[in-house]
């Protein structure tokens, strides 16, 4: 991605850009959008069935991102009001319907200070953070997509939080060397639990995490009943969250629980651009 605010930077960044593309995925292709400045990351999840029915099940905030990679996840988002909630999870069915779209997916776009919205890509599969959409409407995405594959059809109504859920991305990476991947052998490991926690994970004490892959490691997701008492409920688990042996993303989410912008809701995704990293 590149950011042009002035006609005279457009023909670097075009050719940078293009060269960048072409030796990554030998396709020099690009697309040219609106620069929506400091917006929030909200995306819609749908599903869709083989008989032109489309629902959606609220919305996801993804806005705490590290290089346009979603670090923490939380639902309902603090910014969306039920009149905004409605009007996007309209765009996503409507988009979901014009292409006939069948199974789960996730319709994601830009917000801005003014409450517009902007259509950025649409996601065709299962996502990381889908967790915390199945904790507050009580929907089984994984059940209910194999369900649509067997050409089931859906109930075609439309789900609402009921609850409040949260998930942090806990990866092998030292976020105080910008988030360097730290493949290793994880010597101990303890994972938090209790009421309203949730781990998935792969790992184990003597796992030795490649250095081929992806670098996250688990995801830990709570819920509760309002925004406020789910950073308590997260700040408790992550101190309870114990991986030796490599570096990880804990220390960083435990600081985040614990910043007065993250917890005011009010934050966008440039809110890593002045984070302190000195004490992790």
């Amino acid at each position: 991605m590149r950011v042009v605010n002035k006609e005279e930077e457009f023909q670097a960044a075009w050719d940078s850009a293009r060269l960048e593309s072409g030796a990554a995925f030998g396709n020099a292709g690009l697309y040219l959008e609106k620069y929506i400045l400091n917006p929030r990351h909200v995306e819609i999840q749908i599903i869709g069935d083989k008989y032109g029915k489309v629902c959606h099940l609220s919305e996801r905030d993804c806005s705490i991102q590290r290089r346009h990679q979603k670090l923490i996840e939380e639902t309902p988002s603090p910014i969306v009001n039920d009149k905004l909630r409605k009007k996007m999870g309209e765009a996503a069915i409507k988009g979901g319907e014009a292409i006939r779209y069948e199974g789960a997916g996730t319709v994601e776009f830009l917000v801005d200070g003014n409450g517009d919205f902007y259509f950025m890509e649409m996601n065709t599969r299962i996502q990381v953070e889908h967790p915390i959409t199945e904790q507050v409407t009580n929907f089984d995405l994984i059940k209910e997509q194999i369900k649509v594959a067997n050409g089931e059809k859906i109930s075609g109504k439309n789900y609402f939080p009921q609850l409040y859920s949260m998930e942090c991305r806990i990866n092998a990476e030292d976020p105080a060397k910008g988030f360097r991947p730290c493949p290793g052998k994880i010597t101990s490991l303890n994972f938090p639990g209790g009421h309203g926690v949730r781990i998935d994970s792969h790992v184990y004490a003597g796992y030795t995490i490649p250095p081929n892959y992806d670098s996250m490691i688990a995801k830990l997701i709570v819920t509760a009943q309002s925004r406020d008492e789910c950073i308590v409920r997260m700040k408790r688990a992550l101190d309870e969250f114990i991986i030796e042996g490599i570096k990880t993303t804990i220390p960083f989410h435990k600081k985040i629980m614990m910043d007065k912008t993250f917890r005011s809701g009010q934050f966008t995704t440039a809110f890593l651009d002045n984070f302190d990293f000195s004490d992790m």
